[in-house]
């Protein structure tokens, strides 16, 4: 397993889905400001990941691949077990402001959850890192990301409305963070790992308060 030093911008000419913005979404993700993952910083792909590895790093960026039937997209990076990516928003921060600060789209479906843990950080160094729970089926993870549908998507929800977007919630200050640019996502090694799909899938993550980065 091999960290890749990737930092790559979003690229528009990619072709692949997340990089596509349905008329009506604000902030639109091809202005020079907007509220997606624009760099893969590392991954590290643990057992059983590879499927969406030859999308890298657009299929992470941008917003997420999710419908309005919720269901789930197969336009994501499978991160295998315990498999760790690390995503930078360059011209955008995270900041703490009313409520939901983030979100985090994976590909789950209503009987078939994945988890991972979620960390942010304002240098790439020094981390806080949400609790979960990948034990509690019966509580519904509480605090691990991979748990809800997404229904945000080209032509579907605003993947910046925290109301109807999906997708797994997360708020600076329950940790006390008041800012950060970095955002690194684990999977549990609680999840199913066959083949070269398994662990927590990566769709897209959104800030729904931030700033520009000056």
């Amino acid at each position: 397993m091999i960290w890749l030093m990737l930092a790559c911008k979003l690229d528009d000419s990619a072709g692949d889905t997340d990089t596509a913005a349905p008329i009506g979404w604000w902030p639109d993700p091809s202005a020079a400001t907007d509220p997606f993952a624009d760099a893969v910083i590392a991954f590290d792909g643990g057992e059983a990941s590879g499927h969406g590895a030859d999308g890298m790093p657009a299929i992470v960026l941008g917003p997420p691949s999710g419908n309005l039937y919720g269901t789930p997209s197969i336009d994501v990076l499978s991160l295998g077990r315990d498999g760790e990516i690390v995503l930078e928003f360059v011209d955008y921060v995270l900041v703490d402001g009313p409520g939901v600060d983030l979100l985090v789209f994976e590909n789950p479906m209503p009987a078939w959850k994945e988890t991972g843990f979620v960390a942010v950080s304002e240098d790439g160094t020094t981390w806080s890192e949400f609790p979960c729970d990948p034990l509690d089926a019966e509580g519904g993870f509480p605090g691990c990301a991979g748990t809800h549908l997404v229904f945000a998507g080209p032509g579907a929800a605003d993947p910046t409305d925290a109301e109807t977007a999906g997708g797994d919630a997360f708020d600076l200050a329950d940790l006390g963070v008041t800012e950060a640019r970095f955002v690194r996502i684990r999977d549990s090694g609680q999840n199913s790992y066959e083949g070269a799909t398994g662990g927590f899938d990566l769709d897209a993550i959104a800030a729904t308060n931030g700033r520009a980065f000056e």
